[in-house]
């Protein structure tokens, strides 16, 4: 019998014409795997403001300060009277701007070998691909949770000269100063006082009740549906249908309080990260200095914000690069992205902190 001429489902076609290797188009699933990842294992992404750009090491938001009004006398010149607040019309509506750096391109990748591809009883590429996504998309949202709590602790906005600032939920006020020390034990109810609290700030600082969020650990996730600590009292709980509370003990889920919709993430970073965490390599510094995302986080539980809070800038979105290395009998594998956030509106963040 003669040879046949198989139709190579690995083979390219190039745009010219002529055919890539014959494992060129065996990857795809390999790239789809790591982005299904990164979506699925990220809260913040969705609650932030993101701006791409095709160019360039940084991007400008413009950022505007609030109007005035006051009474007309009849017959006065409103264009030559002067400003609100000395007699006369005119606003001085306050301008500045927010930058935000991209950062060095972060990667995550790893080598298999050959032998062990082939040798292998099981499918080892999609259990590498899960953790590279998951590599980056921890990283990616730990950094948007230092920020947003870098955002609680800016100085007096542009916009309303006020700031979000730190909300003590066992002491129950807005606190002064970064964490120090570990954070205590809180109640649902301590939980629930503060969420209220906290909503009260936004309000005075006139941010928009859609889009608002708590994002916090999952110790005080489930302590918001259990109430008081060590005990199941439903009667101090956030889903307390008597009093029109949302959620279920059932499914162990509460979607809102005082108008916040409910996240519980494990990436609020926590300890004293100065000088010793991977982010502080980032060439955007929230904090100020040099220590990139990083500051002392002892007693942070989380965070309750706005969307319009933070910011990040992306020149280069999640990208998958294969190559297999004659010399070295195996395939390297990398994940990256080209990314920057910072902080654009203070007075839309607060921090929680026990």
């Amino acid at each position: 019998m003669s040879d046949t001429s198989p139709s190579r489902v690995g083979v390219n076609q190039t745009t010219d014409g002529s055919f890539a290797q014959d494992n060129a188009l065996f990857l795809k699933k390999f790239s789809g795997e790591i982005l299904q990842t990164f979506e699925e294992s990220n809260i913040f992404k969705a609650l932030h403001t993101i701006r791409t750009i095709e160019s360039g090491k940084s991007a400008q938001f413009p950022v505007t300060g609030i109007a005035t009004a006051n009474y007309h006398t009849p017959g006065e010149s409103i264009a030559s009277n002067g400003l609100v607040g000395a007699g006369g019309y005119l606003s001085d509506i306050k301008k500045t701007e927010k930058v935000i750096n991209i950062d060095k391109m972060l990667v995550a990748s790893t080598f298999l070998a050959n032998i062990d591809d082939v040798k292998n009883h099981y499918d080892i590429r999609s259990v590498y691909a899960n953790e590279l996504g998951k590599a980056l998309a921890v990283r990616f949202d730990t950094a948007l949770a230092k920020v947003f709590i870098a955002a609680a602790r800016s100085s007096a906005s542009l916009t309303s000269g006020n700031t979000g600032g730190q909300y003590d939920v066992a002491q129950g006020n807005f606190s002064a100063g970064d964490s120090v020390g570990s954070p205590a034990s809180v109640s649902g109810a301590e939980l629930v006082s503060a969420l209220f609290a906290t909503a009260q700030r936004l309000d005075e600082n006139d941010v928009p009740s859609d889009g608002r969020f708590c994002v916090i650990r999952p110790q005080e996730y489930y302590r918001l549906i259990t109430g008081n600590v060590g005990d199941l009292a439903i009667s101090t709980s956030a889903v307390n249908k008597d009093v029109g509370g949302l959620g279920s003990i059932a499914s162990g889920s509460i979607p809102q309080v005082a108008g916040i919709s409910i996240y519980k993430s494990n990436h609020i970073p926590n300890g004293n990260l100065t000088g010793s965490d991977p982010d502080g390599d980032a060439d955007n510094n929230p904090f100020g200095g040099s220590t990139g995302y990083n500051s002392d986080f002892r007693n942070s539980l989380g965070v309750v914000s706005h969307s319009a809070a933070v910011g990040t800038v992306k020149l280069l979105d999640l990208a998958t690069e294969s190559e297999y290395q004659i010399e070295r009998q195996g395939t390297l594998f990398v994940a990256k992205y080209a990314m920057g956030h910072g902080v654009l509106r203070p007075e839309c963040a607060i921090e929680l902190v026990a």
